[in-house]
């Protein structure tokens, strides 16, 4: 290896970016000021053969980062600490450096004393990736599953505590099954635990963060391995392990765009992978004056989930990014880009089909599959139909705010005019009424509401605006839904319920004491339902339950302080803004600690609650 490293600064700032908008923003900025003062003058060439591109530098460690700067000689890195240098290494790799063996389940003192073989995992109640059930995606566990009722919720209370070493987000939702539970970090570790103690059977460290709902399925013909846990990370790679024992089966690179990230979890169904793909590109285009932007396209792979061998691939936008215009520096420019898939799809049976919702453009002008509702045959990828629910919508971050998020004036790269950046960020809910009519919902940024009819090609049933969309009525990880009603959380604060049927808003229950669009507020993370109450999590760190009859609240919990925990790993909770809780044999897990945006709080720590 080198004793230097050669950066692409365009390139590399994008991917220090990256993280920046997902971490502590003081360590960022230093992070990205050490990279810049000590690395780009170097490394700003293109032209420069022995750098390597920032696919290449995505794929080492941040251990081999750390090394090749400690071993380095060359003036411009003199004179940094050693916490310099393992800064610039975690942002290079992705990671914190030295995850691997301070986070090891081997290090915890709760190592699980028995460990038998996983049993029958249909012979139990479990919540199995992002939504329960694949074929709706209504995050709906039905009463014989939860194993909790509504008169027992007022009840519930902390029965164990997880701590997520050097996670500083709690955002990977946890699945259940065989009594097990299964979950990540974004400090890119992922955990088997007992779901009624919390002692930990093994971990597995994965190249970068890990924020989606892993899958478990039967599996043969892989050695030993009777059942197999799936995943993805913030690298665009996809595992498999041996649900076990953490053992990797197979681990394939999905993208190789180099800030392709996997946000969404990937939809398992029948033998299948459904693999959806966003980037930081669109966090961080518009944050750089050099970067040349844009030419990430979001996609769905489908892998087989024996082998991880790709089936077939299919690109939101078909045409790839081809050169467009010249910056007034020089750089070029690409189009068009963008329509990112976020959330994990949802499976129809009937049709055979894979729904998903896209986001927006990163260029103008925006192509007809961005923020739009698309249906794609599950075994060739082919788009079987599209609706776009929003027009003419190609935005970036930092390109608002009259050049406030960059020093230097608003990147040329921003698309003008900018949209409103109305992405579909949720998974769709596709749900059979009782008269046996189908409504496939989906939930936007810009707080509407859609219903599409699934069996007329996506005709258009109702819509209804929950919020004005002047007071930040965000939805964005998505709502929940029984077979009446559906129910969304808001940026803005407050649970709405929204006829399945007619698309009537039959309940609206706003958070009190908080201050209009104030940083406590928010109910940003996904919805749970279970027979009576709906939960929800809040910027605030209040997880709080709601009567699905009328929306009147019935119990409440602040996680946002410090817990003893069972693994000895210092913890606490903090903003709840992502994933949504889970509910399987009387028990509610649920992570606590997010930091993106104004106002979040970090956290690190998985609670177990039942009723007492």
């Amino acid at each position: 290896m080198k004793s230097f490293l050669f950066v692409p600064v365009a390139v590399a700032s994008l991917v220090m970016l990256m993280a920046t908008a997902d971490k502590a923003l003081a360590q960022s900025t230093v992070g990205l000021r050490l990279f810049e003062t000590k690395c780009a003058s170097c490394h700003q060439s293109s032209q420069n053969k022995k750098a390597p591109d920032a696919t290449r530098l995505r794929k080492m460690t941040p251990e081999a980062v750390y090394a090749a700067l400690s071993k380095a000689s060359h003036a411009q890195i003199q004179g940094l600490s050693d916490d310099d240098k393992k800064m610039m290494a975690a942002y290079l790799g992705g990671r914190k450096i030295g995850i691997t063996e301070i986070a090891a389940a081997k290090t915890m003192p709760n190592q699980c004393t028995n460990d038998p073989p996983m049993g029958d995992i249909s012979a139990g109640p479990m919540w199995n990736g992002w939504g329960v059930d694949p074929t709706t995606n209504a995050r709906f566990q039905p009463a014989s599953a939860a194993g909790l009722n509504a008169a027992q919720v007022p009840g519930l209370k902390v029965k164990w505590a997880f701590g997520l070493p050097l996670a500083e987000e709690a955002h990977s939702q946890p699945t259940i099954a065989g009594g097990r539970v299964f979950l990540g970090s974004d400090a890119g570790t992922v955990y088997s635990l007992d779901a009624g103690t919390g002692c930990v059977y093994w971990s597995f460290q994965t190249e970068g963060a890990m924020r989606v709902a892993p899958s478990i399925a039967s599996v043969t013909g892989a050695g030993s391995a009777k059942y197999a846990l799936y995943f993805g990370d913030q690298k665009a790679n996809v595992y498999s392990v041996d649900a076990d024992n953490g053992k990797l089966l197979w681990k394939v690179k999905v993208d190789e765009h180099p800030v392709a990230q996997i946000t969404g979890a990937p939809t398992l169904y029948e033998g299948r992978l459904y693999v959806p793909m966003a980037s930081a590109e669109e966090r961080t285009g518009g944050l750089s004056m050099t970067y040349p932007c844009c030419t990430f396209r979001g996609s769905v792979t489908a892998l087989d989930a024996k082998t991880g061998k790709q089936a077939w691939k299919t690109y939101i936008i078909p045409d790839p990014p081809k050169p467009a215009a010249k910056s007034a520096k020089g750089v070029q420019h690409y189009a068009p880009a963008g329509g990112a898939v976020w959330a994990a799809p949802t499976v129809d049976t009937r049709h055979h089909a894979l729904y998903i919702g896209t986001g927006d453009a990163y260029t103008e002008p925006a192509g007809k599959t961005t923020d739009a509702v698309m249906a794609l045959d599950m075994d060739t990828g082919k788009v079987l139909w599209s609706v776009q629910d929003t027009e003419d919508d190609a935005w970036l971050s930092g390109c608002g705010g009259g050049g406030t998020d960059n020093p230097d004036g608003i990147s040329e790269n921003c698309p003008r005019p900018l949209g409103p950046d109305y992405d579909f960020g949720s998974s769709m809910i596709l749900r059979t009424l009782p008269d046996g009519h189908r409504v496939l919902v989906a939930a936007q940024k810009s707080g509407m509401v859609w219903a599409h009819d699934p069996d007329q090609n996506g005709k258009l049933l109702w819509k209804v605006q929950l919020v004005d969309k002047l007071a930040l009525g965000m939805i964005t990880f998505g709502g929940a839904a029984d077979d009446q009603n559906a129910y969304f959380g808001l940026r803005s604060g407050g649970i709405a319920a929204v006829s399945l049927k007619t698309g009537e808003k039959k309940w609206f229950t706003p958070l009190p004491g908080q201050v209009p669009r104030g940083p406590e507020q928010g109910q940003t993370a996904a919805l749970t339902v279970i027979p009576g109450v709906v939960f929800s999590g809040g910027w605030d760190g209040i997880l709080r339950a709601f009567s699905t009859e009328d929306g009147h609240q019935i119990w409440e919990v602040n996680t946002a302080h410090d817990y003893k925990t069972v693994n000895s790993v210092k913890a606490n909770g903090g903003s709840m803004a992502s994933a949504g809780p889970t509910v399987v044999g009387g028990t509610l897990f649920v992570g606590s600690g997010y930091l993106f945006g104004a106002g979040g709080k970090p956290g690190n720590v998985l609670l177990a609650f039942t009723a007492q």
